[in-house]
């Protein structure tokens, strides 16, 4: 057995039994196939309704870009949301919108921006194919001209009202909701690996526990 098991079997030990099976059951619909990426978000009851609909919807990964605003989780939106998340956050570089579009083409991703264009497609037709990453923008602009530039594709949602956008949660769910039931369906490989759940899972542990650190601790001298 693996440290990585050992030390999930050992820290399961000081959670209830519930949340134990809990996580069983959650990380079976968990995915790295689609992942969401929010650039300069600033309101953050917004920011926090995206995460929490991530969750919902087994979306595992969340990239914040911080250029000129700073994102701070809404507790009461996001309803404990980020716990189960892998967020990552790019701030503090040149050009943080572009440091987080290479790490995301680096690793496979393609960069679909939510945004009408003239080349852009319906949110029912987007191909699944590749791993792909959803950009949300601000709630006033949209995505940045990095994004655009840099998107492999454009997606959209139709709409028949006079109103020309959601806000950016809606979208967000509403995206989600539509790709994760097509991913579903699809032969796709779309779950986490054996690996990425054991990682999940420590996580979700770590972030169950009040000091899981002394617990660790515990743990390896005994090792």
């Amino acid at each position: 057995m693996s440290k990585h098991k050992e030390l999930i079997e050992y820290l399961s030990g000081f959670v209830s039994e519930n949340r134990r099976q809990k996580f069983d059951e959650v990380i079976r619909f968990r995915t790295r196939h689609i992942a969401v990426a929010l650039e300069d978000i600033y309101q953050p009851h917004n920011a926090s309704a995206v995460l929490r609909s991530c969750d919902c919807f087994g979306i595992q990964d969340v990239h914040v870009i911080e250029n000129r605003n700073t994102y701070t989780v809404n507790p009461d939106v996001a309803l404990g949301s980020f716990k189960w998340l892998s967020m990552y956050k790019y701030k503090g570089a040149e050009d943080n919108t572009m440091s987080c579009i290479n790490a995301l083409k680096g690793e496979g991703y393609r960069i679909i921006a939510t945004t009408p264009h003239t080349n852009d497609c319906s949110i029912e037709d987007l191909p699944l194919d590749q791993r792909t990453c959803l950009f949300f923008g601000t709630e006033l602009k949209g995505i940045s001209d990095i994004v655009k530039e840099h998107a492999d594709g454009f997606t959209r949602i139709p709409m028949y009202g006079f109103t020309e956008s959601f806000n950016i949660s809606v979208s967000a769910a509403l995206c989600l909701h539509t790709l994760v039931e097509k991913l579903h369906k699809s032969t796709i490989p779309w779950q986490l690996s054996p690996e990425e759940q054991e990682e999940v899972l420590l996580d979700w542990l770590r972030n169950s526990l009040t000091k899981p650190e002394l617990l660790e601790q515990e743990f390896f001298k005994g090792k």
